[in-house]
């Protein structure tokens, strides 16, 4: 039986805008960098939702830059757009821009980006229709995506191998290895 080939689907931008209020605020009157995460997660999954038509999970987050605090009080619009499409995941981009409703002045507060994987009513993994890439943007966001994509692979590799070595094997080890080991690190 022959499988038929996916569709393919254009990726629409998502805007979300918040008001930061103060039961987000940390001990300094900011807003704390564990609702900011909660708020990029839930774009993430809006933003893949609306391109899946499915439920979908977070499988990993990336370079979460924190560039500036947001402060309670103001606006933040959050900007999504799926940038990479696999079988069943997807990878969204995030970028959030803080605006004082007084001021009207606007910042650049963070940057990120998530790993989605769209999921059937049973739990598993689905597939997707395949990205669309219909313009020198959604081109280079793709290009963009796979190198990250690639990095991920090559980073969680390493971080097998170091969890490998110095955490499950550590009794495979002798205390010179370790101690060696210390201290060419304390030279770095």
């Amino acid at each position: 039986m022959d499988k038929k080939p996916r569709e393919l689907q254009l990726a629409e931008p998502l805007v979300m805008t918040m008001l930061m209020t103060p039961d987000m605020a940390n001990f300094s009157g900011n807003v704390h960098g564990g609702s900011i995460l909660r708020m990029l997660d839930q774009v993430a999954y809006a933003c893949a939702t609306h391109y899946s038509h499915h439920y979908a999970v977070t499988l990993s987050v990336d370079q979460v830059k924190f560039k500036q605090p947001v402060k309670v009080g103001e606006l933040v619009t959050f900007y999504a757009q799926v940038n990479y499409v696999g079988r069943s995941t997807m990878e969204v981009g995030i970028k959030a821009i803080a605006e004082d409703i007084h001021s009207r002045e606007t910042r650049h507060t963070n940057s990120c980006y998530f790993t989605m994987v769209a999921v059937g009513s049973d739990g598993r993994p689905v597939e997707i229709p395949k990205l669309l890439l219909d313009s020198p943007t959604t081109k280079a966001r793709y290009v963009a995506a796979k190198l990250r994509r690639q990095l991920r692979k090559e980073h969680d590799s390493t971080m097998q191998a170091i969890d490998l070595k110095w955490t499950e094997q550590l009794d495979t080890l002798s205390e010179q290895e370790i101690e060696d080991a210390l201290n060419a690190e304390m030279d770095k």
